[in-house]
């Protein structure tokens, strides 16, 4: 499919997927965090808490904040051995059922992904640059839907906020992955919260058409910028965003174009140069800030 979510029916909503509590390591108890989002104008939150056994593998419940114009999904921050450098994988969850058994004695990083993915959930490889997850261990993921591109709080803990390099590698070796953005907030002294997000485009606010629309691909991720339309027809690509200062269009290896300007809200690319493998989209703003495509496989363009 192409996670072109622009002309799918309904509309976007915006949500934080990575967040943490009490309940782990989060500064703020449940009604804390739920109303740093909720009263900020979210439409949904993913509570992650981590899922280790010093926290007594919680899966925190949330659905009592479900009301007509906020949802929330249920999730957690997984965790099993080892990658090449000897950590913890971490993996996001969203869309678990709240039974999901502990992790298991000898359970694997690949292996735990691919017990949540069968539970409905959408899986993601949580910021794998902050803690130098390689090329190797993220191929080793194979039921992952997702890359955390960006996250606010590895920007503040060790400067490795972005991982884009990771989802743009694991897209040149064929796997067709989306990329998402999130906060990955603890409320701690630093700011870590409402700085990056997704917009999800669904027919409906409640939890299953969220869920549904994350694992087909139907968003885009931000820290402000909007993305009114990416739409490719007769080999070129189309932007229409608000504002912004650049457009990038960039995928394999240095392949890229631009168009650059003060108040660029339109802007339309030749395809030629990333024909056969795939290219993505960024916006950039006056301050800096940036939203994101997902790729887009060229091969599925008709």
């Amino acid at each position: 499919m192409n996670h072109l979510p622009f002309d799918k029916p309904g509309r976007f909503y915006r949500g934080n997927l990575h967040t943490h509590s009490t309940s782990s390591d989060g500064r703020l108890g449940l009604t804390e965090v739920v109303a740093v989002y909720r009263d900020y104008g979210y439409d949904f939150l993913a509570i992650t808490d981590h899922f280790v056994e010093r926290y007594g593998f919680p899966l925190t419940d949330t659905r009592q904040f479900r009301t007509d114009t906020f949802t929330t999904l249920l999730g957690a921050e997984l965790h099993a051995p080892r990658t090449a450098l000897g950590e913890n994988y971490h993996l996001l969850a969203v869309g678990l059922p709240l039974d999901f058994a502990p992790t298991a004695a000898g359970e694997t990083g690949p292996t735990l992904a691919e017990r949540a993915a069968g539970t409905g959930a959408f899986v993601g490889i949580a910021h794998p640059a902050w803690y130098g997850l390689t090329l190797s261990d993220a191929l080793a993921v194979e039921a992952a839907h997702s890359v955390e591109v960006y996250n606010e709080t590895c920007v503040a803990h060790n400067d490795r906020g972005d991982s884009w390099a990771t989802s743009d590698l694991l897209s040149v070796h064929g796997r067709r992955l989306t990329a998402c953005a999130v906060d990955d907030a603890h409320f701690a002294a630093r700011p870590d919260h409402r700085a990056a997000w997704v917009h999800v485009r669904a027919e409906q606010l409640e939890p299953a058409a969220l869920l549904a629309a994350l694992k087909a691909g139907h968003f885009y991720s931000s820290q402000g910028p909007q993305l009114h339309e990416v739409a490719i027809a007769a080999g070129r690509i189309h932007v229409a965003c608000s504002p912004a200062r650049a457009v990038f269009i960039t995928g394999r290896a240095a392949t890229a174009c631009s168009i650059r300007g003060e108040a660029v809200a339109e802007g339309e690319f030749p395809l030629d140069q990333f024909q056969g493998s795939y290219c993505r989209v960024t916006v950039v703003d006056a301050a800096g800030r940036r939203a994101w495509s997902n790729p887009i496989w060229l091969d599925q363009v008709g």
